[in-house]
């Protein structure tokens, strides 16, 4: 169940070999103890031997004939401190020749020395078997021990951290501060039932101020605070505060911190089914996530250790190495190293629940930080499995991202898509530009589509540069295709392109016009083939007349007025509709055909035959005229005759062929001929709808009583009144009009006679800068309080008065020598300043 589970595990878990699988096959492992460099392994048989952290022995010491019951290190690694069952202690360097020994007369269940043994200052241990006795040394290098605690059974547990120190006896766990010399506190165990030799307590800091507790099923975790000042009175200068407790499934054999979560080795006991019987079954290394009064389970994992079966609680110890988050799990016959999986191991363990898209991403996420797996082997597997699956278009999507410019890779990929059928499902994705593939590879494709389904190859050759395969390859392939289905649309177009591809434009602008294709008008264009058109022209406009015109008067330079006209010769309503838009661009480039336009216009386009004798100045009117009545084309007619001077004849015709009267009053208006009105009135006057037509009309332009004296008395006009009054109207309309028009110019001469006084009334500015314009000294004397006369024009010029020629006496009014110089207009007021 554990295997099938789909929850990714927390650690990673080998056994310690090489050296240590030697000694554990003769000998059985009591007690270790690690630092980041290496390890001390201590036995049943009192040797203690130091190993790499690949279990290779690296040094051995032969410390007592019986068990080796714990080994201490200080935080440097260079001074070990052992005891053993037979109450041996001895606390040496492994680098220098510093060196205590002592035997007890009982035995020594725990050595724990300083973190910081290596100052001078700091040489101190403990040693626990009935007591806790502190060792420190003196001067002449003597050591002195006193006792810190006794009375409550065998000390059997201790760790040192700081100037804490925390053991555990029989009753419970203490905490002595070895700065101030005192006990901090006792944390009782709770479950007194279990024997303390068979169950121990296991103690680990977390950090320098937080202790956890293990003992049992239950777990505590303690944090040591500082006592405030007021509160102390004779308590101790600190106290420990339970920040967590809650029970466990199992018992616990070892502690370890992990962050903010623990990492808990339990010994486990269950009963057969069978007998009935309670037996030891594989110890559990869990990690958990303490809360103040229960844990949450992160992961649980069972291990198989050797001689499992044959292990007590107490034959267990957990020991980790805090710089690189290892825990090596200790049994009598095993080593086991846990650690925290790499991302090396989720990408291990994605890729062994086939969970590929999740380790490709993990892969390029980490990529800097992977060892063992490449992002490439990751994304083929990937592909395989897509295509086991049957996910083809998925897997050749994936190629696109997994094997980027790698031409290798594609050529060998897309050679295992053709083995399974499915090169149709890689072609989308293959690389265009960089890389390029061998020609052959795409070839290859282009085949396998033309063989079934025209479209897609149509869309291939449309989307892919005609670089990439050998084009008359292509070519011949699909003549071989056409021979079977000589009409077929696709196939043609296809063609059409590859002679594209080919500069072949030719072959491909026939095979364009034959299937009428829009893309002719942009292949010419594109490729300037205007040369190749010249005898395609009538094809060109039977396609798309519009475009077709446009195009040639677009490039006139290419294929000239003269030969379009030529090609057109038997098509004259193309001819027509070519010279209509050339007429329209310009007026004058094609004056040559005018003539030949105006028979056209007439069979093909008589709305705009009118426009077109209205606009072009090289129109032989002789022959328009002959055109339009052998057509019987009146208001062409109409417009001609008054072209040629002939106004009397077209009014004639205006009346009586197209009986319009307001037409025939609109033409004499625009004549603004006094015969052509008399013309008209003597024909209207003895036709009453014409009269009433006159009298609506013609007060503007002739003296109405010309008409009413000439009307026959008795005659029975219709709406006659109305056109009395209309006719009184406009002539009282024409009055109002004239008043009002001499009230607008005397109201705007009076306003402009007032701003004309204004701007002279005015005063105008002269100071140190001003000259006279005469002798161009400063018209201002430098003494101000002398008498001086100064004259200003309203032009700004001004002079000394002096200087200025007396006026003659034909006129007393004196003018400005320079403006009246230019030019001898209205004279200008003069301003004459006096000091």
């Amino acid at each position: 169940e554990e295997e099938e589970s789909e929850e990714e595990p927390k650690l990673k878990y080998e056994r310690l070999s090489n050296g240590v699988t030697e000694i554990l096959q003769k000998d059985a492992a009591s007690c270790m103890t690690v630092h980041d460099k290496f390890l001390a392994l201590g036995t049943h048989y009192g040797k203690v031997y130091l190993l790499d952290v690949q279990g290779n022995i690296t040094q051995k010491f032969d410390v007592s004939p019986v068990k080796i019951n714990q080994i201490s290190l200080d935080e440097s690694g260079e001074h070990m401190g052992v005891c053993s069952e037979d109450g041996k202690v001895q606390v040496f360097g492994l680098y220098s020749g510093e060196e205590f020994h002592e035997t007890f007369d009982c035995p020594i269940k725990i050595i724990a020395v300083h973190p910081q043994f290596l100052r001078s200052s700091c040489k101190q241990f403990v040693t626990g078997g009935k007591k806790l006795l502190l060792f420190e040394r003196t001067w002449m290098n003597r050591w002195k021990s006193s006792v810190l605690h006794e009375g409550e059974g065998n000390i059997r547990s201790v760790k040192w951290r700081g100037h804490l120190i925390a053991w555990a006896n029989n009753m419970g766990v203490k905490i002595f501060d070895i700065t101030s010399k005192q006990r901090i506190t006792n944390v009782p165990r709770d479950d007194i039932s279990l024997r303390p030799d068979m169950y121990p307590c296991s103690l680990c800091w977390k950090d320098s101020v937080t202790l956890i507790i293990g003992w049992g099923t239950s777990i505590k975790i303690c944090s040591v605070k500082e006592r405030h000042a007021s509160d102390m009175r004779d308590l101790p200068s600190r106290y420990v505060e339970i920040v967590s407790q809650f029970e466990t499934e199992f018992f616990i054999s070892g502690l370890a911190p992990l962050c903010d979560q623990l990492v808990v080795l339990s010994y486990v006991k269950e009963v057969s089914e069978k007998t009935e019987r309670e037996y030891c079954a594989r110890p559990r290394l869990d990690i958990i996530q303490p809360l103040p009064e229960t844990c949450e389970e992160i992961s649980s994992d069972a291990l198989t250790v050797r001689d499992f079966q044959e292990n007590e609680c107490r034959d267990y110890h957990l020991e980790y190495s805090e710089g690189e988050s290892l825990f090596y799990i200790v049994s009598p016959r095993d080593v086991v190293v846990a650690k925290e999986r790499d991302q090396d191991d989720h990408i291990d363990w994605l890729l062994e629940k086939r969970k590929y898209e999740e380790a490709l991403m993990a892969a390029e996420i980490s990529q800097r930080n992977i060892k063992r797996h490449k992002i490439l082997d990751i994304g083929l597997a990937y592909v395989n499995h897509l295509v086991e699956r049957g996910e083809y278009d998925m897997a050749a999507r994936k190629c696109q991202k997994i094997l980027g410019k790698n031409a290798a890779l594609w050529e060998y990929e897309v050679y295992k898509f053709k083995e399974i059928g499915q090169l149709k499902a890689i072609s989308p994705y293959l690389p265009r530009g960089d890389p390029v593939l061998k020609p052959l590879i795409y070839e290859m494709i282009l085949h396998e589509f033309l063989e079934s389904d025209y479209e897609g190859f149509a869309t291939l050759i449309r989307e892919w540069p005609g670089d990439l395969y050998n084009n008359s390859v292509i070519v011949q392939a699909v003549r071989e295709h056409l021979k079977r289905d000589s009409q077929n649309k696709t196939l043609l177009k296809t063609l059409a392109e590859l002679y594209t591809y080919d500069k072949n434009y030719g072959n491909a602008l026939e095979i364009y016009l034959a299937l009428r294709h829009k893309d002719v008008f942009q292949l010419i264009h594109k490729h300037n083939l205007f040369s190749s058109i010249k005898d395609k022209i009538v094809l060109l406009m039977d396609f798309d007349s519009e475009k077709a015109v446009d195009m040639l008067l677009d490039n006139e330079d290419k294929i000239s007025i003269k030969k379009v006209v030529e090609e057109l010769e038997d098509r004259p309503e193309l001819q027509h509709v070519y010279l209509h838009k050339l007429f329209k661009r310009d007026h004058h480039k094609g004056q040559r055909y005018h003539e030949k336009q105006i028979s056209l216009y007439a069979e093909y386009d008589r709305p705009n035959l009118l426009p077109f004798l209205r606009d072009s100045t090289h129109c032989p009117l002789e022959k328009a005229l002959e055109i339009c009545q052998q057509r019987n084309f009146v208001e062409e007619t109409v417009y001609l005759l008054s072209r040629m001077g002939n106004s009397r004849s077209a009014l004639k015709m205006i009346m009586e062929e197209l009986h319009d009267v307001d037409k025939a009053i609109e033409f004499a208006k625009e004549q603004d001929d006094g015969e052509l009105w008399e013309d008209l009135i003597l024909y209207s006057i003895d036709k009453p709808p014409f009269i009433t037509g006159l009298l609506n009309n013609i007060g503007t332009h002739v003296d109405p009583i010309l008409l009413i004296h000439r009307i026959k008395e008795g005659m029975e006009i219709p709406n006659l009144r109305d056109s009395l009054v209309k006719i009184l109207q406009d002539y009282n309309l024409q009055i109002l009009l004239r008043e009002g028009c001499k009230k607008i110019l005397v109201a705007d001469s009076l306003s402009l006679l007032r701003k004309m006084h204004r701007t002279q009334m005015k005063g105008v500015l002269v100071d140190e800068e001003n000259v006279c314009e005469s002798c161009l000294s400063p018209i201002l004397p430098t003494d101000a309080a002398k008498p001086f006369s100064v004259v200003v024009f309203h032009c700004r010029h001004m002079f000394h008065k002096e200087c200025l020629p007396m006026p003659s006496m034909n006129s007393l009014a004196q003018y400005c020598n320079i403006c009246s110089a230019k030019s001898r207009g209205p004279g200008s007021a003069i301003l004459e300043m006096k000091k």
